[in-house]
């Protein structure tokens, strides 16, 4: 799956109406209106809604074990080790900056670990304690979503 950095993914678009979205993809897995919605596709589709049902984050989670993968300019971004990846895409020209689980790219999206997969799962030499993380999932926004909060913002 390709990614449209600010913008989402070709079935899912920031700014897009929940009814749009889910007239190309169905009903979200999980019963309910909530903010987020997780959806069947390959790979799995999670969206963050706002108040008014228009999407403010798509996120792509890695299929892993030989399913489709996120993409960007040619580089696969879900089911690597986040170092290769940010090295390929710094290669090709794209901006980015550490955050707290990954690195947010310009012109806007991030890629991200969570620890649930461990070097061991693409490296079958990797030791135990192999500290490289797995890209696990891709979000997509514009860039600014991506920021830190100010100290006015966390005081708001």
């Amino acid at each position: 799956m390709e990614i449209l950095p600010g913008e989402g993914v070709a079935v899912a678009k920031v700014g897009e109406s929940r009814e749009a979205v889910e007239s190309r993809l169905g009903p979200p897995v999980h019963p309910g209106r909530d903010s987020r919605a997780v959806y069947r596709t390959s790979p799995v589709l999670a969206l963050t809604y706002t108040g008014e049902d228009t999407v403010e984050l798509v996120e792509v989670a890695y299929s892993g074990d030989g399913g489709e993968e996120v993409y960007f300019d040619g580089v696969q971004l879900t089911f690597r080790f986040m170092d290769d990846v940010v090295t390929d895409l710094a290669a090709k020209g794209h901006a980015y900056e550490p955050t707290d689980i990954g690195y947010r790219f310009q012109p806007g999206f991030a890629i991200f670990s969570m620890g649930s997969r461990w070097a061991g799962d693409l490296d079958p030499e990797a030791s135990e304690d192999d500290p490289r993380a797995v890209c696990e999932g891709v979000s997509v926004a514009p860039y600014d979503y991506f920021a830190e909060p100010t100290d006015q913002e966390m005081e708001a």
